[in-house]
């Protein structure tokens, strides 16, 4: 569901840090826009998250009435943690927003999925395409034709060359290069300031210029 589709309140699931970016993304594009939070930590029960917004629930009650009463976005950090919830909820693209900073650029011709988050500075090229439950996260670069797989999370500051590819639930650490048409695979880990050269075939942790496994 895009931004410009709201209607109703958007619910964000995650109200840690993240979440707070993304509640700022949402209001810096649409001021009027309703901003509830839920969260399954029972410390956050009915706390001030963001701006006097209470923590309203957990995950499980911001599911109930959509997407009749609004939209849900999940602002977690942890890939697979972020994928888990969605299956949880049971999300699709009736219900499971995508929220874009207005001061992101983002190409006509980049595809964002339902989930998905584009943080302010950061850069989307013609034919990029994030799959769902996506974070492109500030001043990231996402240049011609690369693909990220599910629940990706490019961290600050990162960029990917034209034409790589990132598989389901990699982190590309902040500051890190993924050189033009280099593919790294489901579940790597990639390190912060690492620079990737050839192509990552194993899940493991990968760090350094260039990147090695350690």
């Amino acid at each position: 569901m895009p931004i410009d589709a709201f209607a109703a309140p958007l619910r964000v699931v995650g109200v840690g840090g993240h979440g707070r970016v993304v509640a700022d993304a949402l209001l810096a594009a649409h001021s009027e826009c309703e901003v509830q939070g839920y969260d399954d930590a029972p410390s956050w029960q009915g706390r001030d998250w963001f701006g006097g917004r209470l923590c309203l629930g957990a995950a499980a009650d911001a599911r109930r009435d959509l997407p009749a009463q609004g939209f849900l976005h999940i602002a977690v950090g942890i890939n697979a943690i972020r994928q888990r919830l969605a299956e949880q909820l049971q999300l699709d693209e009736s219900c499971w927003a995508s929220v874009v900073h207005p001061r992101a650029v983002v190409s006509a011709h980049a595809r964002v999925q339902a989930g998905s988050f584009v943080a302010a500075n950061a850069v989307l090229a013609p034919q990029a395409q994030l799959g769902r439950g996506v974070i492109v996260n500030h001043a990231a670069v996402v240049d011609h034709d690369v693909v990220l797989g599910d629940f990706c999370h490019v961290a600050p500051g990162a960029v990917l060359g034209g034409g790589s590819a990132l598989g389901a639930r990699v982190l590309l650490g902040a500051g890190a290069v993924v050189l033009p048409g280099v593919r790294i695979c489901d579940d790597a880990v990639i390190g912060a300031g690492a620079v990737v050269v050839r192509d990552v075939l194993t899940p493991g942790v990968w760090r350094g210029v260039p990147a090695q496994e350690h």
